[in-house]
């Protein structure tokens, strides 16, 4: 199962590199059920794989001029401060067990993934959609943009995950982005983002073990040099609605395992 953990962290890669989100949404699948990571540690490994990969992937839009600076802190600032209040103020108070429903209890992992697996679904079906006219504002819309980059930090804090799937509609649509551009600055954000939900996890004494870390970043960044060559030789946006097929039925999957086994 390890093997195929690495495997599919090359494709985590690929996806970030290709598509700019979408592959951390399968971090943490990943690590629980492939190496058998605990869910609540899950999303602070998840944190580190993906920052590390999306670091290396906006450098290399960086050096293609699709970062645009501004709209990403305009994003980023109020994404690291709802980070930093549910990891380190809200996560660490949240109860092992959460409550008993006859029988069953139900449990702080257990509501992890049924959210993460919701997540996956509807994250699944914005990328499946016929891709959208972009809309062409006479300004870019900063009060809206940073509200979004707040409830992205949520999500991000909450599951471990970038957010990108949620970071590229909001680039497009309030920073008036092109795709591309939308691509790299939301590989920079996401980088920011699970950086300092990382760093925050440190802080708070989470137990890291780096070297499965590194070897699992080091898939991860391979596949995303992968992607980022392919995204100069393939439209992204075409392969999107395949890959959110997939995402769809891990989402399906993830709800089935945990009702039901």
């Amino acid at each position: 199962m390890e093997y195929l953990g690495f495997f599919a962290a090359i494709i985590i890669g690929i996806s970030l590199g290709l598509i700019g989100g979408g592959g951390s949404i399968l971090t943490i699948p990943i690590l629980v059920y492939l190496f058998k990571v605990n869910p609540d540690q899950a999303t602070s490994y998840s944190l580190f794989i993906v920052g590390m990969t999306a670091l290396f992937g906006s450098y290399s839009h960086y050096k293609m001029g699709n970062l645009k600076l501004k709209s990403a802190l305009y994003f980023a600032i109020p994404s690291i401060i709802s980070i930093l209040i549910i990891r380190e103020v809200i996560f660490p108070q949240i109860a092992k067990t959460l409550f008993c429903v006859a029988s069953y209890n139900v449990s702080k992992d257990f509501l992890i993934m049924i959210i993460f697996s919701v997540l996956m679904i509807t994250a699944a079906i914005s990328m499946i959609k016929k891709n959208q006219p972009e809309i062409k504002n006479a300004e870019t819309n900063y009060l809206q943009l940073s509200i979004i980059g707040f409830l992205v930090g949520i999500v991000t804090g909450f599951l471990g995950a970038g957010g990108g799937f949620l970071i590229i509609p909001a680039l497009l649509f309030f920073a008036n982005l092109p795709m591309k551009q939308a691509v790299g600055t939301s590989l920079l954000i996401i980088t920011i983002n699970s950086s300092i939900g990382f760093a925050g996890d440190l802080y708070i004494g989470t137990p890291i073990n780096y070297s499965f870390l590194l070897s699992v970043s080091a898939m991860a960044l391979i596949g995303m040099f992968i992607g980022s060559q392919l995204s100069k030789k393939i439209d992204g946006a075409k392969l999107k609605p395949l890959f959110g097929w997939f995402v769809l039925v891990m989402g399906f999957y993830i709800i089935t395992k945990e009702v039901l086994f």
